[in-house]
């Protein structure tokens, strides 16, 4: 492993949280709270100096391979979130730093999930922050870092490839750097829409960039206890729709930019996906009918519930623990499947459940037909044996570490339900599951000992698990 580069590069990122500090801060500044300034002026402070000292000497090669690519994303999301958590501790948001941790552990890999049981009691700076995690993560730092900081050769594929959600990862234009540029003119563009369109419906300012940088990024922290509840039906369905705008494939965007329409709906992961939320949405405004005033209110209740859970946005508008098992059934499918891949969304993914539709179809035909020979496309393409591979593999690792943490957390001695459904909440960062974990609940009830692999099952769930399970390979760490 090529330390020295590593080094380097987490201290870039420590340095870069210490500039977005500086948003509480002046948020802490207009609303007068002269302490949370105090504090997230300290912490910017701290993360300054600690990433200047770690990139005061510049490494002597450039290059990245894919180890160092992934070493560096998991352990910069790393201390990205360690780092981050301090100044929950010092304003007294959250004086436990576990809880903190755990706090910003899911804002950065854009869960939701938090343990806090009032959080209209925060400080002004402190939502701001914890909702500005959301916006950081979705997109991701280092994508927004390969737009900036130069590397040799091809090495921003390795860090791009170990960040990037989905089963592959591929250039919108023919260099990285300028492929991670335009990324995130396309998440800032829907940003600022969802400013102006919110701001337009009538919503607080404050609450309208708080809830955007949740909405667009598909974390899911809220302002106010009720999390959208409490806002106008017109407000609820425009989240609605910028929820799932945010769960498409980026790609799409980029089609439109460039008039490429033809390409742009070729995409077969992108049709399937709104086909799923339309579906899925019809199914449960069907089911809960009969406890809403009439078929306008259950539809707007179920397309924003199931475009909150498959986008992994975690908002809610009403308590679904509460509905029927029918309803509640779609719901946790829906956390398994996950958004597009190469959207700011979480889960398994569209396109993975795709290939595996397509490899069983494959296999079935084979059986019929053992001479033929049958290829796997997705949108005309052939899909390589390698993603087919490293798509089985993933399966395979999810399975192990979702079963493996629902065994340690049992220990808390909770339900099945709430033991399975908050774990599957936090492996695909959605936020709220069901029973004690619902969304009228919180995780603070968890053990430390639970939380601590939950904190795990969010940063892997984020990184698509590999990133993370590589720092526990010995041959890892060994110098080049």
């Amino acid at each position: 492993m090529n330390f020295a580069i590593v080094r380097y590069i987490i201290g870039w990122i420590l340095q870069f949280e210490a500039a977005f500090l500086l948003l509480p801060t002046l948020t802490g500044f207009i609303y007068h709270e002269k302490n949370e300034v105090i504090a997230f002026l300290v912490s910017a402070m701290i993360c300054f100096i600690v990433g200047l000292a770690l990139r005061i000497r510049r490494p002597a090669s450039m290059v990245l391979y894919v180890r160092d690519g992934f070493t560096s994303v998991a352990l910069g999301w790393l201390a990205l979130s360690l780092f981050g958590a301090i100044p929950f501790v010092l304003t007294g948001d959250i004086p436990n730093y576990i809880d903190a941790l755990f706090e910003t552990i899911s804002g950065f890999t854009t869960t939701g999930a938090s343990i806090i049981n009032d959080v209209e009691v925060l400080s002004r700076a402190g939502l701001f922050w914890r909702s500005f995690t959301h916006w950081i993560g979705g997109m991701g730092v280092f994508v927004f870092i390969m737009a900036i900081v130069p590397m040799a050769g091809g090495s921003s594929m390795n860090l791009m490839r170990a960040e990037s959600p989905g089963p592959s990862v591929g250039k919108l234009v023919p260099r990285v750097k300028d492929s991670a540029k335009v990324l995130y003119e396309l998440y800032l563009c829907l940003t600022i829409l969802e400013i102006v369109v919110l701001l337009i419906c009538g919503m607080p300012l404050f609450d309208t960039v708080t809830l955007t940088f949740g909405t667009v990024g598909t974390g899911g922290f809220g302002v106010l206890n009720s999390s959208i509840a409490s806002y106008s039906p017109l407000i609820q369905v425009v989240i609605t729709v910028f929820m799932i705008l945010s769960g498409i494939n980026y790609t799409v965007y980029f089609c439109f930019i460039r008039r490429q329409f033809k390409a742009a709906f070729s995409i077969e992961e992108v049709r399937w996906y709104l086909l799923i939320i339309l579906g899925s949405a019809l199914l449960i405004t069907w089911n809960i009918s009969s406890l809403y005033g009439s078929l306008g209110e259950s539809a707007r209740y179920a397309f924003f519930q199931v475009g909150s859970i498959i986008t992994t946005t975690g908002f809610s508008t009403a308590d679904f623990d509460l509905w029927p098992e029918f309803s509640k059934t779609i719901l946790v499918i829906l956390m398994f499947i996950g958004a597009c891949s190469g959207s700011t969304g979480g889960g398994i993914k569209v396109s993975r459940i795709l290939m595996l539709l397509k490899a069983l179809k494959k296999e079935l035909f084979m059986l019929i037909h053992p001479r033929m020979v049958k290829k796997l496309r997705l949108d005309g393409h052939i899909i390589s044996h390698e993603t087919i591979r490293s798509t089985n593999v993933y399966i395979f690792v999810y399975m192990m570490i979702l079963l493996g943490s629902v065994f340690v957390v049992s220990l808390d001695n909770f339900g099945f339900t709430t033991n399975f459904t908050g774990v599957v909440s936090m492996l695909n960062n959605i936020g709220p599951g069901l029973d004690l974990v619902g969304p009228a609940r919180n995780f603070s009830l968890f053990s430390p000992l639970s939380k601590c692999v939950l904190m795990f099952d969010m940063l892997a769930g984020r990184l698509e698990l590999f990133p993370v399970l590589v720092l526990l390979v010995p041959s890892c760490w060994k110098k080049y």
